[in-house]
């Protein structure tokens, strides 16, 4: 009977009070994650270091998406067994910050990834996730949590103006309720109101010495209702930063075989890259 009720749990998600939603199989693996940071070999490295370090750690894990799109009230869905380009970022910078901080608990790590996925850290609903990664990015440096140096690297100016969701609520259920559709219609016109900085990818060559291996990458795109299709680490490969990431055509984590801007100019859709830098504490 033992066994039958534990082949259970492996197949079905566990529901807390809290709104938060995790197989057995992924808070196992979490947990082994968080005892593995706890020790000492991982003290005094950098975020960086971390991101790096620890984004390899989910090397070869599938890669799988719509993760979060669980139907019903927003849940804060933590999901290591498969990963999507965003859900396997998020889910480094959380280990990162974590030990950071010295906290090693499933609550720990539960209170950062919501606090890291939602705008005013909070699950409020399923508007209050951050699903344009651009906007991820705004509200998470107003958070001090990284800062956006894409300018400061040599960026140009950056006309984002996303309105997929909106114009194609057919592929979001939760948008079929007016008021999910109305607030994320409120989103994009406040990102469309800020000021974005990319490096083109015809320059992403002679500007990469400005990159550092556990730089979080985010690569825009030429199609004018979308702001970013992919993100990942900048990872250092022989003298060149290459992109470690989830990748939806290998169905994996991996490190690029090619490097970053030979990556980009083999996607006739993909113009650029912002860059971003967790903050030390």
């Amino acid at each position: 009977m033992k066994s039958y009720i534990i082949f259970i749990f492996l197949l079905f998600p566990i529901f807390s009070k809290a709104q938060t939603v995790c197989t057995l199989e992924s808070r196992e693996k979490l947990e082994d994650f968080l005892a593995k940071l706890a020790e000492d070999n991982y003290s005094g490295k950098s975020p960086n270091q971390l991101n790096t370090e620890i984004g390899q750690w989910f090397l070869e894990t599938p890669y799988v998406e719509k993760t979060l799109e669980l139907p019903g009230p927003e849940q804060l869905v933590i999901d290591l067994q498969g990963v999507d380009c965003t859900t396997f970022v998020e889910s480094v910078v959380t280990l990162t910050r974590l030990k950071k901080g010295g906290k090693y608990t499933f609550g720990d790590f539960k209170k950062e990834l919501e606090n890291l996925r939602y705008r005013t850290g909070k699950n409020e609903g399923y508007p209050s996730r951050l699903h344009y990664f651009s906007d991820w990015i705004y509200e998470n440096e107003k958070k001090r949590i990284l800062k956006d140096i894409t300018q400061e690297i040599g960026g140009s100016p950056y006309p984002n103006t996303p309105s997929f969701m909106s114009e194609n609520p057919k592929f979001y259920r939760q948008l079929a309720d007016p008021v999910n559709l109305t607030e994320i219609k409120t989103t994009e016109t406040a990102i469309k109101d800020r000021s974005y900085f990319y490096l083109p990818k015809a320059e992403i060559s002679k500007l990469e010495k400005n990159i550092q291996s556990g730089d979080l990458i985010a690569i825009t795109t030429s199609m004018p209702n979308l702001d970013i299709v992919h993100t990942g680490f900048a990872i250092e490969k022989n003298g060149r930063i290459h992109l470690l990431h989830a990748s939806s055509k290998s169905m994996q984590v991996e490190i690029s075989e090619k490097p970053l801007a030979d990556y980009l100019a083999a996607n006739k859709s993909q113009s650029g890259i912002v860059v971003a830098r967790l903050i030390s504490h």
